[in-house]
């Protein structure tokens, strides 16, 4: 299985920025989608962004304009540039990749362990 490792959650003031970022390793082939997903206490996990291979991103409504999704292919990363964070952005956030390992021929879904993005007012 692909390990992810994400770091640079942390509190953050209303208005203020913070950029994650996700590192996949583990004998990789490819890496086909990267994605950010989001989970607040009593609510449901929602996918935040997503890019593709090929750098198609695609957005929630509620953090376009204000969210960047990035990748960058030869350190196997993805980022995620959050400004003008929001009270209601707190949440746990996990990074997820749709990878395929040497060996293998079929892509598989990994999950990093999450971080905590806390937004005060």
């Amino acid at each position: 299985q692909v390990q992810l490792v994400e770091s640079g959650g942390g509190l953050v003031q209303a208005g203020g920025s913070l950029r994650l970022s996700c590192a996949a390793s583990g004998n990789i082939f490819s890496i086909n989608a990267m994605r950010w997903h989001r989970q607040a206490p009593g609510k449901q996990r929602e996918l935040v962004a997503g890019i593709t291979s090929g750098g198609t991103t695609n957005y929630a409504d509620s953090v376009k304009g204000r969210f960047t999704i990035s990748r960058d292919n030869a350190k196997n990363t993805v980022y995620l540039q959050m400004n003008s964070l929001k009270p209601e952005d707190t949440s746990i956030y996990y990074c997820n990749v749709r990878a395929t390992r040497r060996g293998s021929l079929v892509p598989s879904e990994s999950w990093g362990q999450g971080t905590q993005v806390t937004v005060s007012s």
